[in-house]
């Protein structure tokens, strides 16, 4: 399996992160699956890549050409694509993941994440989408969406379309399927119309 691992690039964040996304490279590999990630060598994206190949997987960077030296593309990827601009990093990242993994990062990992959670709600996919939140970076974003919940702005399948784990081995778990996605197929949707 190829999981889509979104994270951060920033140089400013403890060193705690960088030590997670290290341990989710090295069992991303060791359960057998490889990375798709946005190509840069710093950072959590850095050390999430470089984990996964240490551990024998196989890592595919996605950068676009206006950070690729921003970021610092990763050149000891199996396969580096270099897209014309964000959407397309965006779009193969989409294209060439079975599942999708967010550990702490900025506004581009929460807009990669918000992407995939609309898509997913809107039974675009059914691929799994896993928020890693060891420290609590996200609880007030869950509680956002809570109370947009509580005013009728989102569906109750909101919930439903994202697993939330607090580890390692709990986010990949949740991937490999022992946590099964609830969220409806299109036509499931139609027959509960009926």
């Amino acid at each position: 399996m190829y999981i889509c691992v979104y994270c951060a690039s920033s140089r400013k964040i403890e060193q705690r992160y960088l030590d997670l996304a290290a341990e989710t490279g090295t069992e991303i590999a060791r359960r057998g699956h490889h990375l798709v990630s946005g190509g840069a060598k710093i950072s959590c994206m850095g050390s999430v890549a470089r984990a996964v190949r240490a551990a024998g997987g196989r890592t595919i960077g996605v950068i676009p050409e206006v950070l690729r030296d921003v970021e610092i593309a990763d050149t000891d990827s199996d396969e580096l694509v270099i897209t014309a601009d964000m959407r397309e990093r965006k779009g193969v990242m989409d294209a060439r993941s079975d599942a999708f993994l967010v550990l702490p990062g900025g506004i581009g990992t929460l807009e990669e994440l918000f992407e995939m959670w609309t898509s997913r709600v809107l039974g675009i996919h059914q691929r799994p989408l896993v928020i890693l939140d060891p420290w609590g970076l996200y609880r007030p974003l869950r509680e956002l969406v809570e109370g947009m919940y509580e005013q009728g702005f989102t569906r109750p399948d909101v919930f439903d379309a994202v697993s939330w784990a607090t580890n390692v081995s709990e986010a990949l778990d949740h991937i490999e399927g022992v946590a099964q996605p609830i969220t409806p197929t299109p036509e499931e949707l139609a027959e509960s119309i009926d």
